[in-house]
């Protein structure tokens, strides 16, 4: 795990990613152009049925991200617990937390404020992801795979493969 000492270089990023989608590498780039180092921490969701286990999204989260241009700007870690302790052992400056839709900002806020009462010199940072994919989510995009639709331009390829494999081994 890598610690950066001034806070106005890291942000986290956190999620499950169950799996990543072109939503969330959206997310991601524009992170980068605004933190020197971003940390996409993948959650461990103790209380969720995750369609990938927690080391295959942390593997797919890496791959997803290892041919981008700011890859050198991104870490993937796992992680479980509080968010709140993550963002203060990191040393981080920001939360990056994605908004779609005014829907989505209702939790995010309460999310958000409690995470500041944990660890008050962490700010929440909202960014929305490029337009074409506010309406896309890790559970669309696993709904429409498991009814047979075309996922190739939702999620990265290495994505679509790991679902159609998934899928392929669960069949009887």
């Amino acid at each position: 795990m890598t610690t950066v000492t001034d806070r106005s270089k890291l942000a986290i990023y956190p999620g499950s990613f169950d799996p990543i989608t072109n939503g969330h590498l959206s997310l991601v780039e524009r992170a980068c152009h605004l933190f020197d180092k971003v940390i996409v921490a993948v959650a461990f969701s103790a209380g969720k049925e995750p369609f990938f286990t927690h080391d295959e999204r942390i593997d797919l989260v890496k791959r997803s991200l290892g041919g981008k241009p700011y890859r050198g700007k991104v870490e993937v870690i796992g992680f479980a617990g509080l968010l709140a302790n993550l963002a203060q052992e990191m040393h981080a400056a920001a939360i990056i937390r994605g908004l779609r839709a005014v829907s989505d900002f209702e939790y995010e806020f309460q999310m958000a404020l409690m995470n500041r009462k944990l660890a008050r010199q962490v700010e929440t940072v909202f960014l929305m992801p490029a337009l074409s994919w506010v309406y896309l989510s890790s559970t669309i995009v696993k709904d429409v795979a498991v009814h047979g639709g075309d996922i190739s331009g939702l999620a990265p390829a290495t994505v679509h493969q790991a679902i159609i494999e998934k899928l392929a081994a669960k069949k009887p």
